[in-house]
Parts: C-alpha cells; sequence; structure tokens
C-alpha cells in the first residue's frame, strides 16, 4: 500500500537579511534570481547620521583625554604635597576621586567610539552565506529600520521536501528511510530521505509534519510542487463483511459461531473500513465462524445454520 501526499520544495537555509541601523537606503544593485557569494555587498545604508555619531563620539573622547591628562597631573602633584605633609589627606581624596572619576570617562568614551565606528561598518550590508536572492523587498530610497526584511536569500544546494502524513503513515516511517519523490511532467524518480519527523500533530488538521532531504542533482527549484509515495508496506490483518460488526450496549462485536453451531457474541477491535470489508485488530482469530448478515436478531446461544463464513486472514498492502 502506498499513500501519496503533495510536497514543496522549500530550501534548508533561507535568510532574511534586514539593516541594522535606520536610515535611506542608498544602493540596492542586486535582483531576484541573482547568485551572490558569502560577504558580497548587498546594499549600502547612507551612512550621514552614523557618521555625525562618529565624529561627536571622537570629540566627546578627545575631551575626556584632555581632562584626564589635568586630572592625572593633579594626582601626582597632590600625591607629592600629601606625602610632603603639605595638606590634609581629605583634601588628597578629593583629588584621587576626581581623578579616577577622570579615567572613567576616558575609557566610557573610547568605547562610546568603538561602537559608533562598528554602527558605521554596519551601513554596509553584505551577503551572509552563498546563495541566491530570490525575494528583494525594497528599492533604493526607501527606508530601512532594524529588523525589517530587505532581501531573502537561499541556498539552492540545500533542498528538503516539507509535507504533511496521516497518522497512518507516520506509524510506518523511519527516521533516514529513502522515499520516492516525483514531480508532474517528469519521469525521472528522485530519492529523497526523511530527515524530520515532528511528533506532534496539527491540533486543527490531525496531520504530522514531515521533511525529506533532497539529493544535490535532484535538479529542482525551491518553491516547485512534487509528489511523495509513503511506502506502507504489507501486513498480515483479519477483514471480515462490514454487516457482520454489531454494537450491543455500547460494545461492538460479532457473532462466533462455535462447533456445536450456537452464536456467541464476542467483542472486537475494528480498524480500516473499504470495499465492504472491515479489518478486525483484536478478537478474532483466523478460521473462525462468524454471522455475516443477518445476526441483528441472534441472541448469544442461539443455534444458527452452517452458513456461517469463516474469517479470513489476507496480506493487505
Amino acid at each position: 500500500k502506498t499513500d501519496i501526499v503533495p510536497g514543496t520544495v522549500v530550501s534548508a537555509q533561507q535568510v532574511q537579511v534586514a539593516s541594522r541601523l535606520m536610515g535611506y537606503i542608498r544602493g540596492i544593485d542586486v535582483h531576484e534570481g541573482q547568485t551572490v557569494k558569502a560577504g558580497q555587498l548587498l546594499f549600502t545604508i547612507d551612512p550621514t547620521d552614523i557618521r555625525g555619531q562618529v565624529n561627536q563620539a571622537r570629540a566627546g573622547l578627545a575631551q575626556a583625554e584632555a581632562a584626564l591628562v589635568d586630572a592625572r597631573a593633579d594626582f601626582v602633584r597632590f600625591g607629592n604635597l600629601y606625602r610632603e605633609e603639605s595638606i590634609p589627606k581629605q583634601q588628597f581624596d578629593k583629588i584621587k576621586l576626581q581623578y579616577r572619576i577622570a579615567r572613567s570617562r576616558a575609557m566610557a568614551a573610547k568605547a562610546g567610539l568603538r561602537t559608533a565606528a562598528a554602527q558605521l561598518r554596519y551601513a554596509k550590508v553584505r551577503a551572509p552565506i552563498d546563495g541566491v536572492i530570490v525575494q528583494k523587498l525594497a528599492a533604493a530610497g526607501d527606508l530601512a529600520t532594524p529588523g525589517r526584511p530587505l532581501l531573502v536569500l537561499e541556498n539552492p544546494a540545500a533542498l528538503q521536501v516539507q509535507t504533511t502524513v496521516s497518522s497512518d503513515t507516520y506509524n510506518h516511517l523511519t527516521m533516514g528511510e529513502t522515499v520516492p519523490v516525483m514531480v508532474d511532467g517528469f519521469s525521472k524518480r528522485i530519492d529523497a530521505t526523511v530527515i524530520r519527523i515532528v511528533p506532534a500533530a496539527d491540533p486543527i488538521t490531525h496531520t504530522y509534519s514531515v521533511k525529506l532531504a533532497l539529493p544535490k542533482t535532484a535538479g529542482l527549484h525551491s518553491g516547485a510542487f512534487v509528489r511523495v509515495y509513503f511506502s506502507l508496506g504489507q501486513r498480515q490483518a483479519i477483514r471480515i463483511p462490514q454487516t457482520a460488526v454489531l454494537e450491543r450496549a455500547g460494545i461492538r462485536g460479532v457473532f462466533v459461531v462455535d462447533r456445536q453451531g450456537f452464536a456467541h457474541y464476542r467483542m472486537v477491535r475494528t480498524g480500516a473500513r473499504a470495499d465492504g470489508g472491515v479489518e478486525i485488530l483484536a478478537g478474532l482469530n483466523p478460521g473462525d465462524r462468524i454471522v455475516a448478515a443477518g445476526a441483528g436478531t441472534l441472541q448469544s446461544g442461539d443455534k444458527v445454520q452452517a452458513k456461517a463464513r469463516a474469517a479470513k486472514e489476507n496480506a493487505h498492502d
């Protein structure tokens, strides 16, 4: 038995590229479908505001360093006076505190300049991976804001098939299993590998998400529609006519005929139904004789004619 389900080809590595700065896009000279290399320039953000912040941070550092020079000179001079006992300890402690504050301010100014300079580097946005631009969401002159995607890149060398399966198919799946994939209009079969099975079903559709890795030679593209052929294998099962299954006092069962010809109601657990038959998962054994029709008026212990059918064990695929 084979369960054929639709699937979609997706990239295993997709990156949404955004700016870390707010500013107008000065140039974005790439287009959809273009192949780019990691580190390649994608677009530039107008750095005017950031340069102003860098200049302001540089001026602040110069001022803090000048103040530190004065504070250090005072600390050395008053330190000598204190050692000569020319000034009280309280006055020297005040000078020492001012020196420490000046040194902290200089360190903070240096950190501010480094941060501003780093922000300036973010004005040029480069490709984080080798890939293909599949979406271009902005143009030159647009206002870029942090977190807003401007480009979408995908790695075409790492493709997957994403699909959903029923609980029956889910129970037959194993990690690493090879599954055939077919594309409409192409006779070539592609062997995909199950790499991810989500163990939780969707609460609305009651289906399970499955991902399969495609070989690099598949020749497919992201977004393509495919059909996935999941094999459910073969198993031994007992099937009986659906007319033989009854409900008595809320208990599902069938009448089984013993060797003396007496009918006895036996509880069963049913499975899949198809073509007028029902699969019995528990409660019957191969060779049991059952009442296939007209059992609605029977009671346990009733004598029946020898027209009952034997439950058959068949191989279902």
